[in-house]
């Protein structure tokens, strides 16, 4: 693992600044949405499936893609909870998270604990959704909302069957993606985070994972992208930036060719 942290860095300065390029990569979305609004929704497809959105965004960032599957015949929904504003005011202090999480529970908190009250907050509702739908679900995440799925998954393997993820960090918390700055501003503990996160690799997750990534994503380093953790997890590379990861057709389709496949490989 040490030789493969060595040569994790955030987006580069280009990457970052082609996003906002991110336009190009939706340009085949209206096409996609018609032809599955033209298509007979085909029977005895019901695979529940929760997706979640990525930072600053909600359920109608990722209404394109659930509508998407759902008429190619899956039960689609959104996270439910508003907007990601990535656990911003859920906790106060480190000693409010599940047991899931950190023994070191006096140190000052600065904001390192927002995303795993995050998760916290995802963990009771996919658990309840599970039960309430008879059936574990497949949590699909777009960047930060792909980090809290895997997450979830991690600690709900009876209630989560597969996980998608797309653009979405596995190690370092925010340490390797563009906003790092931001954090560091809060002052918040960025080393912190990243030893915590590698605490949870203890406990691998165990349901085939699908991890979507770019070369070209200017958000998140596409090497933290990466998982040499998981045991079941087939990488897919694509040429989209990740702004445009959630609403491109071409990466619609992988998504799709997973559900098909049973989600990443079970080998």
């Amino acid at each position: 693992m040490s030789n493969e942290k060595e040569k994790i860095t955030p987006p580069s300065r280009f990457n970052t600044f082609r996003e906002t390029f991110a336009a190009a990569d939706m340009i085949g979305v209206p096409g996609a949405l018609v032809k599955a609004r033209a298509q007979k929704i085909p029977p005895g497809k019901k695979q529940p499936i929760i997706v979640l959105p990525g930072i600053g965004a909600d359920d109608y960032s990722t209404w394109p893609l659930r509508y998407f599957l759902k008429r190619h015949g899956y039960r689609t929904e959104g996270w439910g909870i508003g907007r990601n504003t990535g656990g911003r005011g859920l906790i106060k202090d480190l000693d409010e998270l599940s047991h899931r999480w950190t023994s070191d529970r006096n140190r000052p908190h600065r904001g390192e604990g927002e995303v795993p009250a995050l998760i916290d907050k995802m963990h009771d509702r996919v658990k309840a959704r599970a039960e309430a739908l008879g059936s574990p679900v497949v949590l699909i995440g777009w960047s930060l909302g792909g980090y809290v799925a895997r997450e979830v998954a991690r600690d709900l393997p009876e209630h989560v069957a597969a996980v998608i993820t797309m653009g979405s960090p596995v190690v370092g918390g925010p340490k390797y993606t563009s906003t790092a700055a931001i954090f560091r501003a809060r002052n918040c503990d960025l080393d912190w985070i990243e030893q915590e996160v590698e605490k949870r690799f203890e406990n691998p997750i165990r349901q085939p994972i699908t991890a979507i990534f770019s070369k070209r994503d200017g958000v998140v380093g596409w090497r933290s992208s990466i998982d040499h953790f998981s045991p079941h997890v087939n990488h897919i590379e694509v040429n989209v930036s990740h702004i445009g990861m959630g609403l491109n057709a071409g990466v619609w389709r992988l998504v799709l060719n997973a559900l098909e496949k049973g989600v990443g490989d079970k080998s």
